[in-house]
């Protein structure tokens, strides 16, 4: 393998724009390129998709393994499907969170760049939850891509350790175990509305674009939750956010929380972070987990933010200057190995 495979719509490459494509390394879907790419492959491969919509179900199972959207932009390389937590699957039963995936990364030293990741199924008050990207590895890559969805657009694998109700995680990893692992987002667009960022991960934005998207038509209803944290007791890193902007078209004034708790040992900080009119005065909600309130971590650090994070919620931390450097990308995604990015 030359390390490099090409997906084209005509299957021999005709259309990307690189005179050194080989037939038998040119493929008509993504699936069909990642399956090319020996199960236990230890060396960088990139796999060059053509701009176009490419409607599938994609799983990216082998480590080393990089998507790379090759239009002009992420918005010109689009994965999308479609599939949502309310579908009713053949035995009757509802397909549920963690089958409703577009794209799911199920492999270590995997990297995105230059592409759109789309659940296209619709509004999530009829359709219920429905994942675009579902990432379970550690040393993931997200760069300069484009995250759409409404509720749970992105989930941060591992799953907790138990379900809160019966089938709750039914899915590809509902009986695996649960490993951590470290992700790192770059220049990313990512929108939805309620907890379209959740899971277990320790993860690192840096310089994303966070969209809240209006679920509700009254004024005076919450339209949602940026993140729902699960990070496990004993972690010591779960979302940072750092140089990000939570931004939104049309929900209300106040409507939208940074977080809430999916489970009681969440950790998110967002750092220097412009944070819109959508954003609650009070940062972050309980869930109603009145004991949550003493084991999360939640925090906020804006050099420039005077009184506005005066009304946050009592549990919420105001974060000193001198506390940042434990919470640089360096030290965040270290981890035993010392992982640098290095993008």
């Amino acid at each position: 393998m030359d390390g490099k495979i090409y997906v084209s719509k005509n299957s021999k490459g005709n259309n990307v724009k690189d005179n050194n494509i080989k037939d038998n390394n040119s493929f008509e879907t993504i699936t069909a390129a990642i399956n090319s790419i020996p199960k236990e492959n230890d060396t960088p491969v990139t796999i060059c998709i053509e701009a176009g919509v490419y409607r599938e179900k994609v799983t990216i199972d082998r480590p080393f393994v990089k998507l790379e959207g090759m239009g002009e932009s992420s918005e010109d390389t689009v994965i999308t499907y479609d599939d949502y937590a309310n579908m009713l699957m053949e035995d009757g039963m509802k397909m549920g969170t963690f089958r409703s995936y577009s794209v799911f990364i199920d492999a270590n030293d995997v990297t995105l760049h230059n592409l759109t990741i789309e659940n296209a199924s619709g509004d999530s008050k009829t359709h219920g939850q429905a994942i675009a990207l579902y990432a379970d590895g550690d040393r993931l890559v997200i760069n300069s891509c484009r995250l759409i969805g409404h509720q749970d657009t992105l989930f941060t694998a591992p799953l907790p350790p138990k379900e809160l109700s019966p089938n709750g995680f039914i899915g590809p990893k509902q009986f695996a175990p649960r490993i951590h692992g470290r992700q790192y987002y770059k220049d990313c667009y990512i929108c939805g509305d309620v907890d379209f960022i959740f899971g277990s991960a320790t993860a690192y934005f840096e310089n994303c674009t966070i969209e809240s998207l209006r679920r509700f038509s009254e004024e005076d209803k919450t339209q949602g939750y940026v993140t729902a944290a699960s990070t496990p007791e004993g972690i010591d890193y779960g979302y940072v956010f750092e140089g990000c902007k939570l931004v939104s078209k049309d929900c209300p004034n106040g409507s939208v929380y940074l977080g809430r708790p999916w489970r009681n040992y969440a950790k998110t900080v967002f750092i220097d972070c412009e944070t819109g009119a959508h954003i609650n005065s009070e940062l972050f909600h309980d869930w109603n987990k009145e004991d949550a309130r003493e084991t999360v971590l939640y925090g906020i650090y804006n050099d420039n933010a005077g009184e506005k994070f005066m009304q946050r919620a009592p549990f919420v931390k105001l974060l000193q200057k001198d506390e940042l450097s434990d919470y640089s990308k360096e030290k965040v995604l270290a981890g035993k190995d010392g992982w640098d990015p290095a993008i």
